[in-house]
């Protein structure tokens, strides 16, 4: 029985195995995208995609975002 294991695991191969084009790819993905600096958030543009329009006037967004930056 061990024999038949040990048979199945050998033959499956690894789920996050990747293919060397998808290696290829991902590299230069990488290479493209991969060294630009993350801009710190806009506080109101986050509020504004996180919340539903209409939850919290203007002048709430400013005071919150006031908020979090302090």
């Amino acid at each position: 029985m061990n024999a038949d294991i040990n048979h199945v695991y050998k033959r499956t191969s690894h789920p996050l195995r990747m293919s060397g084009d998808a290696i290829h790819a991902l590299a230069l993905w990488l290479k493209t995208n991969g060294s630009h600096q993350i801009s710190k958030p806009d506080a109101q543009r986050v509020m504004r995609e996180r919340y539903p329009a209409g939850l919290f006037c203007e002048d709430e967004v400013r005071a919150l975002c006031e908020l979090i930056k302090n």
